[in-house]
């Protein structure tokens, strides 16, 4: 199950809570008792790979095999 993470607007805390895809964005109330809380954007999983060496990958337009 996904987990997302949430900043209280009220006491500034930040929680995750863990819920389905389909729950995403339903509110979720601060551990503190506060309800004006927003969900934030993760990075988690976005990530490439920082490190991938340039250049072509072979193929055709790829590789320099066009003339």
């Amino acid at each position: 199950m996904p987990t997302y993470e949430f900043r209280c607007k009220a006491c500034g805390s930040t929680f995750d809570v863990k819920r389905s895809m389909d729950e995403a964005s339903a509110p979720a109330p601060c551990p503190n008792g506060h309800d004006d809380t927003v969900k934030l954007l993760s990075m988690a999983g976005l990530g490439g790979q920082a490190n991938a060496p340039a250049g072509g990958g072979g193929g055709c337009c790829g590789g320099g095999c066009c003339s």
